[in-house]
């Protein structure tokens, strides 16, 4: 879920002070050095261990706040729908949805959570490829807001189970654009040849067939190109082919209320670039402002990615030919974007004395037994000696929702600070807890 870097240069890298001047939450300090909203991190990790997961819920609220906002001031009848994918911890998913967020839910935990957060379900939007009869069962019985459908199999399943519960879906079809989102190659979806989404040239076709079924209603189109995107062209691409669809429908008797613009804004993981809530507004803008319709975003990365840390801990620094290995307490088990897709994320120390110190390139490393483990290469950093603290930046999104026990490790904790104020969200599992639900059966003879 970002665009790949196969190689790192430690002169294009962003030093330690200009990430943190990018993000308004995280502070350094004298005396407590790194901090998140006026809270020290040193102080969380002192009580609460690393690895941990540190959340700033102002950032979190400031940012869907700026996106609603821009959507407003473009004139758009828009609703913001959070993508739970991203992070579907209850804390965020009550935060989000008290400020009037909805959900864009992609399996029935995701849906259970939503709701179970207290998001209305009328505020739910249920997405994804491969939605079973059971979750389509319960997505009815909710009577969430609505289903984006992918296919004309699914369209058929929902029908039979609507109707034989005597329930009405709402549906979008979920349609594919043939777009290049210029992204990551297993982060772009909406392509001709990617798993999602119902073909451009079949939409109008299959949404005349739609509103012929028993026990469905089609609202409107839903499309959704990718994630990490990095340049407007590609949604405007995206969003003007929707709109002729939409007028193709209208020209063939069809109703059509919403249109779901999809999600996948990008964020500076290196301070680059990138497009701001009022360009993407405008883009929205620019394709549907005269076609009268209602407007739903999804974003997931945009509103918590920048909110959240992994808070770890310098295990030992190894010295090897030419190279100097940092190795971490945090992991690919932890976080494991970087292994996946080359992903980028700054590396800032904690202490005071060492967001001060001269820096040298170090290979930033965890402790699995995995090439792949690997955080950074020659990153520019601070002589860390053991016990040395260090946070991963930009890691709320498709980070602890992505961890596993790879390894036999226990998931990291969990924290939130809010107003100057922080508490533990999620406890740190102990090692008994990863067996405790396994069953060794008797010996047969």
């Amino acid at each position: 879920m970002a665009t790949s870097h196969t190689a790192e240069d430690p002169a294009e890298d962003p030093t330690p002070d200009e990430l943190i001047a990018g993000r308004p939450h995280l502070t350094r300090h004298a005396q407590d050095g790194l901090a998140m909203d006026g809270v020290p991190l040193n102080r969380i990790a002192d009580v609460v261990g690393t690895p941990t997961w540190v959340y700033s819920a102002s950032t979190m609220r400031a940012r869907l706040k700026a996106l609603s906002s821009a959507l407003t001031a473009a004139g758009l009848d828009s609703h913001v729908h959070y993508a739970v994918k991203a992070n579907d911890h209850l804390a965020v998913l009550s935060l989000l949805g008290a400020q009037g967020a909805g959900a864009d839910v992609v399996s029935e935990g995701e849906l259970r959570r939503a709701r179970h957060a207290g998001i209305p379900a009328d505020r739910i939007v249920f997405s994804g490829v491969g939605k079973s009869p059971r979750e389509l069962t319960l997505a009815l019985a909710e009577d969430i807001g609505q289903i984006n459908v992918e296919s004309a199999e699914e369209l058929a399943m929902l029908s039979a189970i609507a109707s034989g519960m005597g329930k009405t879906a709402r549906v979008a079809l979920r349609v594919n654009p043939d777009v290049d989102a210029g992204t990551h190659a297993k982060i772009s979806t909406g392509r001709a040849t990617a798993k999602f989404g119902i073909p451009y040239d079949d939409a109008v076709a299959l949404y005349r067939h739609a509103a012929s079924l028993p026990g469905i209603r089609p609202m409107g189109l839903a499309t959704h190109i990718g994630s990490q995107i990095l340049s407007l062209s590609p949604y405007r691409a995206a969003y003007a082919r929707i709109a002729d669809l939409v007028r193709a429908l209208r020209q063939a008797g069809q109703t059509v209320e919403t249109v779901d613009c999809g999600g996948g804004l990008g964020i500076p993981y290196r301070n680059q670039p990138t497009p701001s809530p009022a360009g993407l507004a405008g883009a929205i803008a620019g394709s549907f402002h005269n076609l009268d319709v209602r407007v739903f975003v999804e974003p997931g990365r945009w509103l918590v990615a920048q909110a959240g840390i992994l808070l770890t801990s310098v295990i030992l620094v190894k010295q090897a030919p030419g190279t100097r290995f940092v190795v971490l307490d945090g992991a690919m088990n932890d976080l494991v974007r970087p292994a996946m897709y080359d992903a980028w994320h700054g590396i800032v120390p904690v202490s005071p004395t060492d967001l001060v110190a001269p820096l040298s390139p170090a290979d930033v490393v965890g402790p699995v037994c995995e090439s792949g483990d690997t955080f950074a290469r020659a990153r520019l950093l601070p002589p860390l000696a053991a016990n040395s603290r260090v946070a991963i930046l930009d890691a709320g999104a498709y980070g602890a929702v992505m961890s596993s026990t790879y390894n036999a490790r226990p998931l990291a904790a969990q924290v939130l600070v809010d107003n100057e104020r922080w508490s533990v969200i999620r406890d740190r599992q102990f090692h008994t807890n990863l067996w405790e639900h396994e069953r060794v059966p008797a010996p047969t003879a």
